[in-house]
């Protein structure tokens, strides 16, 4: 019985020793994959970072909401622009809570100039999620997060490497344009091939210990160093590794599919007073572009023209706005402006705007007509300030008298 004690125990020692070692390797192996993705490029990059990274609002914290506020107005929107939007957002909404108990008018107010308003629509939606699914808890998983509404691949990486410290990469055109010139990847990075290729580098190279820091370095770096069109190469920390800059192709790359054609439409656009010095005022429909926010009577003139075209196109006038509304007040006398106020070209991802806008005066007993729905008001311009304009339309504000 003592010998078949003694050779269990040193068959539990031997078992205990391979298992050991057999971690020990692991660790091993683990940590030269770490020290590969530790080397070269990417720490100079996080020197680099260190020592010139930008000093914004959303870097002092790692409150996920207020990153995933940052991230979501840095979109389509260039930072230093962006950044009083984001002070003036947090003194409204500081927290999720405040931002789900508010109304969407509000928060279409409070976005009003940073454009491209479904996505404070979206972050509302999102953040009641967060309150009604997860409990207020932003959760910790990209499964999870991407699933809230408004958030996408780029977005969630960027919040659960900033805000969780977690190994998710953060991919958007800052980083395509950067991998595509340090790896020279000469395939098209809106397509499939150029996105696959370019994500398996990332996730080769995104490092263990700081991701967050590295996914804002790359931001840093694209948007200040690897630019677009004409890279500041000679000023760039990672030139060594760079295989484009080797090959004198840098400023070709990356490679993008050429943009579709912008087709052009004229917004004849009229700035209707009564006799109240009121204007009168139209809420766009629920659904589609900029939908529910508030803009000036027009009629839209599609032009037989894109932006690619170049051309300069002649006024259409104030006779489209005659046919439309002269007709609709009847009992009263609208006197409209020939000669335009102003013009203005507003450009979105998929259409131009060509907008001119007239004057016109409304008398008689019609003065206060139209206003039979949540649709259409008559306004002081004293209180224009309450309304969240549909894009351009708030720049004609300042054409308004009191």
């Amino acid at each position: 019985m003592a010998r078949s004690v003694n050779k269990d125990k040193v068959l539990t020692e031997n078992i205990t020793e391979v298992s050991s070692k057999t971690e020990t390797e692991s660790n091993q192996m683990a940590d030269e994959k770490k020290s590969k993705v530790e080397a070269d490029w990417v720490r100079t990059l996080l020197a680099w970072y260190d020592a010139n990274k930008r000093d914004l609002p959303w870097r002092k914290t790692k409150d996920p909401y207020r990153i995933w506020v940052s991230e979501i107005m840095s979109q389509q929107t260039r930072i230093e622009a962006m950044k009083p939007y984001y002070e003036n957002w947090m003194e409204q909404f500081p927290t999720k809570e405040a931002l789900a108990a508010a109304d969407e008018d509000t928060v279409v107010k409070a976005w009003q100039g940073l454009g491209y308003y479904s996505r404070a629509r979206n972050l509302r939606l999102g953040v009641r999620e967060v309150m009604s699914k997860y409990g207020g808890e932003i959760p910790c998983t990209r499964k999870e997060v991407e699933r809230l509404k408004g958030v996408g691949a780029y977005t969630a990486g960027a919040i659960l490497s900033v805000a969780f410290n977690q190994r998710e990469a953060a991919i958007d055109g800052n980083v395509l344009r950067v991998y595509a010139r340090l790896y020279a990847v000469r395939d098209d990075i809106m397509r499939t091939a150029g996105k696959k290729a370019i994500a398996a580098l990332v996730d080769e190279t995104l490092p263990y210990d700081r991701p967050g820091d590295f996914n804002q370095s790359l931001m840093d770096f694209g948007s200040g160093i690897c630019i677009p069109k004409a890279p500041r190469c000679e000023g760039c920390p990672l030139r060594r590794w760079c295989q484009a800059d080797a090959l004198g192709i840098a400023a070709e790359l990356p490679v993008r599919i050429v943009k579709k054609s912008v087709p052009i439409i004229s917004i004849v656009t009229g700035l209707i007073r009564n006799a109240h010095g009121e204007y009168l005022l139209h809420r766009r429909p629920a659904k589609g572009l900029l939908h529910s926010m508030w803009e000036f009577p027009n009629v839209e003139v599609p032009r037989d023209v894109t932006m690619q075209d170049k051309k300069e196109l002649p006024l259409i006038g104030v006779k489209p706005l005659k046919e439309e509304w002269n007709s609709m007040f009847r009992g009263g006398k609208l006197t409209w402006h020939s000669k335009a106020i102003t013009t203005l070209r507003h450009v979105f991802s998929h259409r131009c705007w060509d907008m001119e806008a007239y004057e016109a005066e409304l008398t008689g007993e019609a003065s206060s007509a139209m206003v039979t729905d949540d649709e259409w008001r008559w306004v002081s311009s004293d209180d224009f300030t309450e309304f969240p304009w549909a894009g351009p339309h708030g720049k004609l504000t300042v054409f308004c008298q009191n």
